[in-house]
């Protein structure tokens, strides 16, 4: 399933370089970095919060979480918490588990975790499980408007290495 004509044209409008990235099907930024042999901290994870009455987008390195107490206090709200897949379908009209990067794209604002000033370039979901978007992140923070915040905390993610096969000697 390609990036949605709409997450394209979204793009192009915003005249910004990007490359959309095929891949097999995945589910999870983990799963993409497995898949692309790249770093967690080059694939950007996007989730949507529900901070007091508004939804906010929320991007943060795949190799970091959350911390909820440093969202709270950024975003200056009392109350914080996920959305539910069920909530996100139905606000943002994406199929399940297809949520965009783009904040703008569903007028939500956009609040990015400062680890991402640590890579040049962050591959991003763009609501296809077979492609994404790669683009440099000065480029996306300033394309979204983006607030940088420290939000997040070590989630001990790493990917596996690929282990080097054992040669045998005759």
């Amino acid at each position: 399933m390609p990036i949605p004509k709409r997450v394209e044209t979204y793009l192009k409008k915003a005249n910004k370089k990007f490359d959309v990235v095929a891949h097999k099907t995945v589910f999870t930024a983990y799963d993409l970095a497995q898949t692309l042999k790249r770093g967690l901290k080059e694939i950007g994870k996007t989730l949507l919060v529900k901070a007091d009455k508004a939804y906010v987008l929320v991007v943060v390195p795949a190799s970091a979480r959350i911390d909820f107490k440093k969202l709270k206090k950024a975003l200056r709200a009392k109350n914080v918490a996920m959305v539910p897949e069920k909530v996100m379908v139905k606000v943002l009209k994406v199929k399940p588990g297809a949520l965009t990067a783009f904040g703008g794209l569903h007028k939500l604002e956009i609040i990015a975790d400062r680890g991402l000033n640590k890579t040049k370039e962050i591959i991003l979901q763009a609501g296809s499980f077979t492609d994404s978007v790669r683009m440099k992140v000065k480029d996306f923070l300033a394309m979204e408007q983006a607030k940088l915040a420290s939000i997040s905390g070590t989630a001990g993610y790493t990917v596996p290495k690929a282990k080097k096969a054992k040669r045998r000697s005759s």
